[in-house]
Order: C-alpha cells, then sequence, then structure tokens
C-alpha cells in the first residue's frame, strides 16, 4: 500500500506540466525589466539580497528627504504664513476634521491604533503632509530652505510618544532619542500607557519673540495628532535653555 510521500509525488508529477504551462503563460505577459529583476534576486545569496535592499531603502529615504526640502522651500515660511496656518489650525480638534471631511467618522477612536490612509480624505492627507512640512521648517529650516524668522533664543522642545506610533515624526529621529516607559492611566479605561514602551524626542530650535514658533510647533504636532499618531494626549514640554529652571519650562498637553 503506498505511503502519503508516494501519493503526493505522483498528484506533483501529474501537475507539474500544468503548473509549468501556467506559470510560462503569466510571466511572457509580464515586463521585461521587472522579470530581469527577480531573476537577478533568484540567483543572488542573502547577503547580496539584503545589501539591495538596504540600498533601496537608503534611495528611497532620499528621495524622501529630497521631496520633503522642495516642499519646505515652497511654503516660504515666514511669521505671514505662520500666522495664517495657526488662524486655521491652532484650535482644530477631531470633530471639525470630521465634519469638514478631512478624517472618515470611521476612524479608529482616540488612544487605539494609528490612523491610515484609508481614513483620511485626499484633502486630509494633504493637510497631514501640509503640518508635517511646517513642524519641520519650524524645527529646522533657515533661509536655505525659504524659511526666514528672526529667531532671538534657543529652546528645547521634548515630546514623549508611543515607540510604535513614532514613524509619522521619523525625520524628528535625527535629534536626542530616549527610552521611557509610560505611566499614564485613562480614567475611562480606553487608553492606559501604563509600562508602554516609549521613546522621548528631544529638539532643539530657535524661537521668536512672543513664541510664536512654539505656538506653530504644537498647532502641527495637534493636527498630525489628530490625522495620523491618535493619541489621547501627546505629552512634552519646551524650555529655554539659556535659563534651564522650571519658571522656564512649558508644559504641553497635545490634544
Amino acid at each position: 500500500m503506498p505511503n502519503i510521500e508516494s501519493i503526493v509525488r505522483n498528484i506533483n508529477r501529474d501537475l507539474v506540466p500544468q503548473f509549468e504551462e501556467k506559470l510560462r503563460a503569466y510571466l511572457a505577459t509580464q515586463d521585461k525589466d521587472w522579470l530581469i529583476e527577480q531573476i537577478v534576486r533568484l540567483t543572488l545569496d542573502v547577503h547580496s539580497l539584503e545589501e539591495m535592499d538596504r540600498q533601496h531603502f537608503r534611495e528611497e529615504e532620499t528621495r524622501k528627504r529630497e521631496q520633503r526640502m522642495q516642499r519646505v522651500k515652497n511654503l516660504n515660511l515666514n511669521m505671514d504664513v505662520l500666522n495664517d496656518f495657526l488662524a486655521k489650525y491652532k484650535k482644530i480638534k477631531r470633530e471639525e476634521l470630521i465634519a469638514q471631511g478631512l478624517l472618515k467618522t470611521e476612524a479608529p477612536p482616540k488612544g487605539t491604533d494609528m490612523i491610515v490612509e484609508q481614513f483620511r480624505s485626499v484633502e486630509g492627507n494633504e493637510l497631514l503632509q501640509h503640518a508635517k512640512d511646517i513642524l519641520f521648517a519650524l524645527l529646522f529650516g533657515d533661509k536655505s530652505l525659504n524659511v526666514v524668522f528672526n529667531r532671538t533664543q534657543r529652546e528645547l522642545l521634548t515630546l514623549t510618544m508611543p515607540r510604535l506610533k513614532s514613524e509619522p515624526l521619523n525625520f524628528m529621529k535625527a535629534t536626542t532619542e530616549l527610552n521611557a516607559r509610560g505611566t499614564w492611566q485613562d480614567p475611562n479605561g480606553a487608553a492606559n500607557d501604563m509600562r508602554a514602551d516609549n521613546i522621548i524626542m528631544e529638539i532643539e530650535y530657535g524661537e521668536v519673540e512672543g513664541e510664536h514658533i512654539g505656538d506653530g510647533i504644537v498647532t502641527a504636532l495637534r493636527v498630525i495628532n489628530n490625522l495620523e499618531i491618535n493619541e489621547e494626549i501627546l505629552y512634552g514640554r519646551m524650555t529655554d535653555i539659556e535659563q534651564s529652571t522650571l519658571i522656564s519650562q512649558k508644559i504641553m498637553k497635545i490634544q
């Protein structure tokens, strides 16, 4: 009596010609460059494949960085542009974003999963990208990026957030990054972060008289949180580096 291995071999022997025929027919319709790429990958060892993937990642990161730089230049960010951004979004809330058709009603509740692209409208995605570009420009922008402010003092932004939700702010990770454990508990029990794997980002930036840069940073983070990060509260603080006293610190609770 045949065993299971011989049965499987017999079945495979019958199926191979059909499979080969269908595979050849399918590959004949595919893009030639794609086929060459697949053949090359099949012939390379694991180390070579990993190096190719790392090279592709570096190229993709470079492309994204160059695109961001161009978008920031196009902002021509100055006090007038910043004031316009603040007037529109300084007090924006999730409910308003939904009412304006920027965020869909079925988006994950606050304090749960990150909000992915499918839960935002085209305009919502554009606003999210705009807020990220504003944030980048406020933190790192100078005249070479068409960002013009009379920055008169140095401030340190400290932001705490879940590690798993830090990807939307990956352009800020070139700065100091520390590990931290969550200690906040939601009184309603829906969004506790007790013992959560958090990170602390520290970013030094230039401030202007009246602390309008700080207002812009908080506003941009509020938009990003409501459209993507989706935390109940983002905690942070801003510290005057030259004073570094408790009085010089401003605590942020971004909802």
